[in-house]
């Protein structure tokens, strides 16, 4: 293979590791928003989509960059190809998550602030503890209350830095969080497509090198390739016993 073809084996390899990586790190953010939320009781359509999308695209990212890693050392110009092909849908799916998050910030964010208001004025005068939801908001958004002074039945749940300051109002700083962490969820969406793309491109120029002129992988590389398909068989285990369990 010529340098650039190497390259590209290089990049590839490096990106799919990175990929690993980020992959683990969605598929574990999302087991742990659906924790916390199963825990505090805090059931809205957004966030249990959002924790599927997580943890599919997580997965998936884990999955497909095992198998370029695999295509890659073993110098096998199908599973590249396969490779490519799964890389292409999901810098789709990327795009189109990115896309979605951004548009449906301030919805969501709407939804959130509604659901907060019905959880604070009818504390604790309900069947259900509201408790762990009201101390999950108000700890992770840094606020207390709806602009109104605290009922007292309300303030123990308030963040303890706050304990003697003015309360900031909840729906402002829930509308104004969503507001200015919408773009950055984009641009990591986009970042991350953007990582695929570089991936796929060196995915299609080392298949395509290796019908022109291939030699036996060595030794190193052979080792490699079964540790990937080690890896994959473990992936693919834990997948399907995540599905049908």
């Amino acid at each position: 293979m010529d340098g650039c073809t190497q390259i590209c084996k290089c990049f590839l390899i490096l990106s799919n590791i990175l990929l690993v990586l980020v992959g683990f790190g969605l598929a574990a953010l999302g087991t742990l928003l659906g924790i916390v939320a199963a825990v505090t009781g805090l059931h809205m359509k957004p966030l249990t989509i959002g924790v599927t999308v997580l943890v599919i695209t997580g997965i998936l990212t884990m999955l497909v960059a095992v198998i370029g890693n695999y295509g890659a050392f073993k110098h096998s110009k199908a599973i590249l190809y396969g490779f490519s092909g799964l890389l292409s849908l999901l810098i789709i799916f990327d795009i189109v998550a990115g896309v979605m998050a951004f548009v449906r910030a301030e919805p969501v964010s709407d939804e959130l602030v509604e659901f907060y208001n019905t959880v604070y004025t009818q504390y604790p005068d309900t069947d259900i503890d509201r408790t762990p939801i009201l101390k999950l908001i108000h700890k992770i958004f840094d606020c207390c209350g709806i602009g109104e002074p605290i009922k007292q039945s309300v303030e123990f749940t308030c963040p303890d830095n706050l304990k003697h300051l003015s309360f900031p109002s909840c729906p402002t700083v829930i509308q104004n969080k969503f507001h200015s962490y919408a773009p950055l969820v984009l641009g990591g969406f986009l970042g991350l497509a953007g990582i695929r793309i570089l991936a796929l491109v060196c995915g299609v120029v080392l298949s395509r090198r290796i019908s022109q002129c291939y030699t036996a992988p060595s030794e190193d590389e052979a080792r490699w390739a079964a540790m990937h398909e080690n890896c994959i068989r473990t992936l693919c285990c834990e997948l399907f016993q995540t599905i049908f369990k």
